[in-house]
């Protein structure tokens, strides 16, 4: 059991860094799936902890922005509701796409891509692909000033390209955050507010789609068809992991908006080019 604990702190350390860096959670993730067995976690049940530790990531969003995100404190002035609720307007718009397509392509994805073999040669050239796109737009953002420095200066169609290129983030390895932020430095975005908005797009995908996975699974093991219990053992894992995640996610963010005021994107760039050729070689070899 105690070993266990340990894949599993080390499993959300994993999912809490890169789930908001640019360098695709998803690879990650698959490379510790080959490295990692852990015994009380069969298939159904590894697939629920995934969207539990995903929980936890998005938690630590909430409670860092809680203050810029809720707009019915008492303390706030009429404006300034106003503003918290236009910026979830632009959060709602900037998500549609992902919504209506992801939901379209799931299934697809699921029996064509997310399988052995496709998967991680799909994952390597993801990586691989956006890596060299970041460095080439951070590059060619040398020459020019953005021009959308705040997240009030987002007008609807910004937010529904950006949404429009969160969509890429269905195929593995691409990156949720890493596409939202690409496509966001494309428009001219500021790197603080593409990686700001990036976390709030981040809130109404990540929470619908955990909860109603771990409904669905938690609903399958009680009726018996998941091929697991939620016995003590299995729950003080997914606990373990919903609080690294959390705890972890609160360090990253930080360390994310205070890195890119001072720095560019272009060293996640390489590191997911290299990251690709990593993934690449471990699973021809």
């Amino acid at each position: 059991m105690i070993l266990d604990v340990l894949k599993v702190l080390l499993l959300a350390i994993v999912e809490g860094i890169t789930e908001w860096l640019p360098v695709s959670s998803t690879g990650h993730m698959i490379l510790l799936e080959e490295l990692l067995s852990v015994e009380h976690m069969s298939v159904p049940f590894y697939n629920m902890f995934l969207y539990v530790i995903q929980l936890g990531a998005i938690l630590a969003v909430l409670v860092l922005f809680w203050n810029r995100l809720y707009p019915f404190s008492p303390s706030k002035s009429k404006e300034e509701r106003g503003s918290i609720l236009r910026l979830w307007g632009m959060v709602l718009i900037g998500v549609l796409p992902a919504a209506v397509i992801g939901l379209a392509l799931d299934s697809f994805l699921e029996e064509k891509v997310f399988v052995p073999g496709v998967r991680s040669i799909v994952v390597a050239a993801a990586l691989v692909l956006y890596g060299v796109l970041f460095i080439l737009v951070e590059r060619a953002s040398r020459k020019k000033s953005d021009s959308l420095e705040s997240l009030s200066a987002l007008t609807p169609k910004t937010a529904l390209l950006i949404g429009a290129f969160q969509v890429l983030s269905i195929i593995p390895g691409t990156s949720r955050s890493g596409s939202t932020v690409l496509g966001a430095r494309l428009l001219g975005v500021s790197r603080t507010v593409a990686a700001e908005f990036s976390f709030f797009m981040a809130i109404p995908v990540m929470v619908g789609v955990s909860l109603l996975k771990v409904a669905k699974f938690s609903l399958s093991a009680i009726d018996g068809e998941a091929g697991y219990e939620l016995s003590a053992e299995p729950i003080i894992l997914l606990a373990v992991g919903f609080v690294a995640a959390f705890a972890v996610s609160l360090f990253v963010i930080r360390f994310l908006l205070d890195f890119v005021r001072r720095h560019s994107f272009e060293c996640f760039g390489w590191y997911r080019i290299l990251l690709g050729v990593f993934v690449l070689l471990w699973f021809l070899i």
